[in-house]
Parts: structure tokens; sequence; C-alpha cells
């Protein structure tokens, strides 16, 4: 970057195309991470260098970082995409609930004034799709800055609850679901399950038992299928154990009887925790155990001094229950002002898309139950395909 006025001396802008380089980040990147409030766990360095190592394209890596005066203030981890036009992406792909761009929250504008000039670059020949951009996120600023084409639309639902104790989140609810959720947790008590927060060594393992009871708990009905995937597995124990040894993540298991009869991932930032997958034996169904409520107790326990316990995507009716404020994920489109023409195009595809699947969803709801059996063959391919069901740490049975 050429120097501009007196603010823009010792600002620098390159283009990171070298998977080595991106790794070489990791302690610059996680100290960026740290000083973005904005940030969620899914722009941490440990998630995103494990993702693009499972799901990375060589030579499509396109990570845009600013500097001042050698320091790291500002960073979008993107990567290039040729489908249906030339895209620039966010990394982390469709199994991160959030993206973004990292800012340095003591350089903000000049963080974002690099970045738009970096990107602008960059995307020369692309469109710019940052897809599920939280409310308040960085990118929301960047948006604001940019001075070529640009479009915002809709993305995912989330749910989020205040970072709050489970008998104040009780006092959201009408009281007498508020007394069946505390019969529910009575009996979990009653029960004796215990909780065990896994060490980092233990990761491995344990990771293997959560797939393999995800998968027990969802067979038959729709399970993803990215979810059986071994890339998934291998990501997740590598994400998961450098973020648990961060701060950022916690493995926990549940044990009744001495059996392991459900695990949960939760990722954390600095103002954000939420629980990201779990899996349950679904013979705690036999047991009265209502496992979400179960769960949500636990999160509620590692949410404690962050300021939002997020349900993350979905707007499944059990979340409903506690009274969650609804937010709404953005999509960001971004270009050059000579390539408008092509981000109107891109825009129109996404509107169609939407409406299309919206009307598929509310006029056909048979489509769905087709779906879900669609998925279901699918994932009894993907576990004979990968010996899913005997997961390294899992049991032959974890029942209690």
């Amino acid at each position: 970057m050429a120097p501009g006025d007196q603010r823009d001396r010792g600002l620098t802008v390159t283009l990171c195309r070298d998977p080595a380089r991106f790794a070489a980040l990791q302690q610059a990147w996680d100290g960026l991470h740290r000083r973005c409030a904005a940030a969620t766990p899914f722009q941490s360095h440990a998630w995103l260098h494990s993702w693009w190592l499972s799901y990375g394209t060589n030579g499509r890596l396109r990570v845009v970082l600013a500097r001042r005066d050698g320091r790291l203030i500002g960073a979008a981890p993107l990567m290039l995409v040729h489908r249906p036009m030339p895209l620039l992406v966010p990394i982390g792909g469709a199994i991160s609930d959030f993206s973004d761009v990292l800012v340095d929250d003591n350089e903000t504008k000049n963080a974002i004034t690099a970045l738009e000039r970096g990107l602008d670059r960059a995307a020369r020949q692309a469109v710019i799709d940052l897809r599920e951009v939280r409310p308040g996120a960085a990118a929301e600023l960047l948006y604001e800055r940019w001075t070529g084409a640009r479009a915002h639309l809709t993305d995912s639902t989330c749910m989020e609850l205040p970072a709050e104790p489970i008998d104040d989140l009780l006092k959201r609810m009408q009281t007498s679901r508020a007394q069946r959720v505390r019969a529910k947790l009575r009996k979990i008590d009653a029960l004796k399950i215990e909780e065990r927060e896994v060490p980092e060594p233990d990761v491995p393992g344990a990771i293997g038992r959560l797939l393999h009871l995800h998968e027990l708990q969802w067979r038959g009905r729709g399970v993803n299928v990215e979810h059986l995937r071994p890339r998934f597995a291998e990501h997740l124990v590598r994400a998961s154990r450098r973020m648990l040894r961060d701060g950022d993540a916690a493995v926990t298991e549940f044990r009744l009887d001495g059996e392991v009869v459900a695990v949960s991932m939760t990722l954390q930032s600095g103002l954000l925790s939420g629980g990201y997958l779990y899996g349950a034996d679904p013979a705690l169904r036999d047991k009265k155990v209502d496992v979400t409520t179960m769960l949500l107790r636990h999160e509620a326990h590692l949410a404690s001094g962050r300021g939002v316990l997020s349900l993350l995507r979905g707007s499944e009716p059990y979340k409903n229950h506690w009274r969650p404020t609804t937010v709404t994920n953005q999509r960001l489109l971004l270009a050059r002002p000579a390539l408008e023409p092509l981000l109107r195009v891109r825009e129109s595809q996404v509107t169609m898309r939407d409406r299309a699947a919206e009307t598929v969803t509310t006029r056909f709801p048979a489509a769905r139950d087709w779906r879900d059996r669609v998925n279901s063959w699918r994932a009894d391919g993907a576990v004979r395909g990968s010996g899913a069901s005997s997961a390294p740490g899992s049991r032959a049975s974890h029942r209690p």
C-alpha cells in the first residue's frame, strides 16, 4: 500500500495465499482475535487453520492482512471459489455458524481503511460474498465504508440468551413451563448424572464418542451427513485441542453409572459462549431424561461472565421455550464498481434460491420428510464407508 496522509504512515496490507504462512500467523492472529470484541470462536486461528487443513483447496487461499508498524491490526480470512461465479467467501464454510473479519478495537479506523484497500485489490475479478455475519460484527464497519457496489441480504436465524445461571433463565419462562423444567432437572439430579470436563489429552477419544452418539441420536431422522465424515472428525479434534488450551472451548462428558451417555462441545470467545455440537445416547429417552435441558444448564454455567449464551443457528421449537432473543445473521455482498452487474446477478441468485426454499418449506411440508429420508440413506452409506459407528474412543454400546 502506498502511503497516504499522516494516518497511513506505517499502514501496510498484504495478501496471504500460502497455507504455511497462514499457519505461521498463529500467535499474531490470536492476539488480534483477543483485541476484537466482536469476534466469535469461528474467527480464531485454531478453528480457521484446522478447517483449512480439512477442507481447503490448494491455490484458493486469500487472506487479507492489515498491519500498522508491523503489528497485525486487521484480517479478512477468505478463499476463492468459482461456482457459480468467481467469489471470495469466508474460510470456515457451512460448518461455521458465524463469519467475520477481524479488526483491532484500538485501531478500528486504520484497520477498516486498510482492509477495504486490500480487498479491493484482491477482488479485481470476484464478488466478495460474506455469509452468516452476526449483527454487530466488524464486517458491518467494512460494509459501511465500502465505496464500490454492495448489497445487504438476510441469512440464518439464531437465538440468544443472556449469560445467566439456569435459575435466572427459568424466570424468563411461563410459570407452568418453568415448573416442568425444574422437575426435569430434579430428575437428572436424582439419576446422579456426572459431568466431567475433558482434559486436552483426552479430546480425541471424547470427540469420537460425541460423534458416535450424535449419529445414534439422529439415526433415521435426517442427520447432517457432514458430521459423519472423517474430515469433520479430524477438524473437530484438531481445533478443539488448541481451543481448549487457549480457553476458547470445552468438551464435557456426561456419565451415568460410569458409562458415557452424552458428550458436548462448547465454543467460546470474549463475549459469547455456545454449545456447538453434542451427542446423546437414545436410551436416555427411556429414562425420561430431557437432554436439551441438561445441556442448557451446563451451557449456562460455562457462559458465566460472558455477555451472551448463543443457541447458534436454527429456530427449533425447543429453543423458543426459553424466550430467547431472535438474531438474524446477514449476508454482505461487496464488489468493485466495474463488477456491479456481476454482484447484482449474485444478489438475484441468492434471493431467488431463498424464496424457492421458503416456498418448498411452507407449501410442501412433506418435502422435509423426503429430505430427512434422503439424508438418512446418505448417512447409512457414510457410516458404512467411514466406520463412524466404531469411532476412536467409542464403546460398542453407550447404554447405561
